[in-house]
């Protein structure tokens, strides 16, 4: 990697580490660490605040993965835009900004997908909204798209390191839902309506 794609990776790091599920309910007086689950992610303000501050944080997420991804992309190419795009759902999930106490990286990993496979991104992100309004869980939603990456990015013809970056994304949504795993597994799961 030359400096300016070194500097577009760390920049999506920076970009990640703004945390929506954190800033959007401090304007309304909630520390989101403090209600629900305490994980500053879409599903706990859903369910601590209502869809609205929810959707404003979705959106949120998605748009700072995208704005990394296409950094990269701009930097250095297909292979910088994912490690940027990474290094955002990285940002994501271990904020410096707030104390590295973050989501879990999935809408992040849906804004980096849409910019660099968009054709994909657009199965994925709508298929994650689907498959929570269903099952209402937004983990088997999130562990799906997970399972889903690396195999929707090798259809999408990409290869080499954007599918080892995309990879890295998974890894790090499956290692991020670990409590959520085990609860699926015992049947103790909280649905998206129901409090953590």
């Amino acid at each position: 990697m030359d400096l300016w794609s070194i500097a577009a990776v760390v920049a999506g790091y920076l970009i990640g580490s703004v945390d929506f599920g954190v800033i959007l309910p401090r304007l309304w007086g909630v520390d989101i660490y403090d209600v629900g689950s305490g994980n500053p992610g879409t599903t706990n303000v859903l369910r601590s605040m209502g869809r609205g501050a929810a959707a404003a944080v979705l959106v949120g997420d998605i748009l700072k993965g995208l704005a990394a991804a296409a950094l990269g992309a701009w930097a250095g190419g297909e292979a910088v835009g994912f490690a940027a795009g990474f290094a955002a759902v990285l940002g994501h999930c271990y904020p410096v900004w707030h104390r590295f106490r973050g989501g879990k990286g999935v809408a992040t990993s849906g804004g980096m997908v849409l910019w660099l496979s968009p054709i994909l991104g657009a199965i994925l992100v709508p298929a994650w909204g689907l498959i929570t309004a269903v099952l209402k869980k937004a983990s088997v939603a999130s562990l799906a798209l997970a399972a889903a990456l690396v195999p929707g990015v090798l259809l999408a013809g990409h290869r080499g390191w954007s599918v080892a970056w995309a990879g890295a994304a998974a890894v790090l949504i499956l290692y991020r839902h670990k409590g959520n795993i085990a609860r699926l597994m015992t049947g103790s799961e909280h649905s998206i309506e129901e409090s953590s």
